[in-house]
């Protein structure tokens, strides 16, 4: 190939991307915010999610769905950050911070953002309490099914495991939200049968 019909394939790659992902981009979000759980960490996952599809997208073959690669990609990213910042030792918070910066009561409890406090009035209903309280796993299967509409084969590609892997998850992680509505007095208990 020739220099310019190497610059032609680059603009090429990067209008198809430009044209067919970028608007999947604000899809992505909700989903990050659900697994990371913090509007900060979610933005920085749809980032590096972003450049990652964007480096890998001459991989992607047109015609099959690219909203299953794009949460794959997502997906991928946020378990391999998870594990990475298990294996980090714990830091300690303010060593670094200057008096001005400190609050001004050491002793309280710290003052939630006001994003913060928005969503947990928001979204914070017992249900997503529940979610949110799942292993990693479970609630990214339960949330790819249950809230994104995904069938079964799609969240094994988007997850990297067999069918009957996603559907184990799923029984275990619709369970598990059940017993803590249940325990939380947020679902009656089910009539007893005879």
């Amino acid at each position: 190939m020739s220099p310019n019909e190497d610059n032609d394939a680059v603009a090429d790659n990067r209008a198809r991307f430009e044209r067919d992902v970028v608007p999947q981009l604000s899809q992505l979000y909700p989903a990050a915010l659900r697994m990371t759980r913090n509007p900060t960490d979610a933005e920085d996952l749809v980032q590096e999610t972003t450049v990652k599809a964007y480096a890998a997208f001459h991989q992607f073959r047109p015609g099959t769905n690219l909203r299953a690669w794009l949460n794959r990609i997502l997906t991928t990213t946020f378990i391999n950050v998870y594990r990475k910042r298990r294996r980090e030792p714990q830091q300690a918070l303010g060593g670094d911070l200057q008096e001005w910066q400190m609050s001004a009561d050491r002793l309280g409890a710290p003052v939630p953002s006001a994003e913060a406090e928005a969503l947990d009035h928001t979204t914070d209903s017992d249900l997503l309490r529940a979610l949110r309280g799942l292993p990693n796993e479970f609630r990214t299967a339960v949330y790819l099914a249950d809230i994104e509409g995904y069938p079964y084969r799609e969240i094994a590609e988007i997850m990297g495991t067999p069918v009957g892997t996603v559907m184990s998850r799923l029984h275990r992680g619709r369970r598990k939200i059940r017993e803590q509505l249940l325990a939380g007095g947020s679902l009656p208990p089910a009539p007893e049968t005879s």
